[in-house]
């Protein structure tokens, strides 16, 4: 208990803050405003991870000639890779520790909303909607359409838009990169190159089975990755653009 009481707590402080301008909603908005203060936290890691995966692209044709030399010794190649890596001084598990850093937070909130322990935190609610409640429950009490399932399909519609927009800049970067050994592809390599730009559609999957406020700190998070990974891998001609734009201005 002593691990949630301190976020409730937290929480209940912003939504009296919040209370005179979203009233009924104002936990929803101190999730939000917690998400982000969240996100800008782990903001220096995100660009610590972005750093590393331009790192480990420049590393490409070295990659390629240690496949090449030791691509029948997977021990030889795997200790070569480690090499490779600790001279550039490159992390391959950097990009995960954003995701990886949030997990406590996400725990947190879905605890206290799914088990009770949040207290007079599961009367609050999202333009009427629970925040305790799922989306099965708001499809029981006026189905999609209804008041409530209007709101998860507003979360659901900021998702698709968001996962459609990121996989969409993927499968472009994808195209545009050149190929990181020499032409030929590892095996099950392009299947994965497939289906890893889908996975951000799985968000949906999340946001329908969680309690509403884990819903929502899972878009917010969601949307505020896809703006920060777009900033931080932005391509040349985006960067001209931009310095174009700034000179106008």
């Amino acid at each position: 208990m002593s691990l949630f009481a301190p976020l409730g707590a937290l929480l209940s402080y912003l939504a009296d803050a919040l209370d005179p301008v979203f009233g009924a909603s104002a936990t929803a908005a101190a999730i939000v405003v917690l998400t982000l203060c969240v996100r800008l936290a782990l903001h220096p890691l995100a660009r610590s991870a972005a750093r590393g995966e331009r790192a480990r692209s420049a590393l490409a044709p070295q990659m390629a000639e240690l496949r090449r030399k030791h691509g029948k010794n997977p021990e030889k190649l795997q200790r070569a890779t480690a090499e490779l890596y600790k001279k550039a001084g490159v992390s391959p598990v950097a990009g995960c520790l954003p995701t990886l850093a949030q997990l406590p937070v996400f725990y947190v909130m879905y605890h206290l909303f799914s088990t009770g322990s949040g207290g007079d935190l599961l009367d609050h609610t999202l333009l009427g909607a629970p925040l305790g409640g799922r989306w099965a429950d708001a499809l029981g009490s006026g189905g999609p359409l209804g008041a409530h399932g209007l709101v998860y399909l507003g979360l659901f519609a900021i998702v698709a838009a968001v996962a459609t927009w990121t996989y969409r800049r993927t499968r472009k970067a994808a195209a545009a990169a050149p190929p990181a050994d020499g032409g030929q592809q590892l095996p099950g390599l392009a299947a994965v190159a497939r289906i890893a730009p889908l996975m951000s559609f799985a968000t949906l999957i999340t946001v329908a089975v969680v309690p509403l406020a884990a819903g929502l700190y899972v878009v917010t998070t969601t949307l505020w990755s896809a703006v920060e990974r777009a900033y931080l891998h932005r391509t040349p001609a985006e960067l001209r653009e931009g310095e174009r734009v700034s000179a106008l201005s």
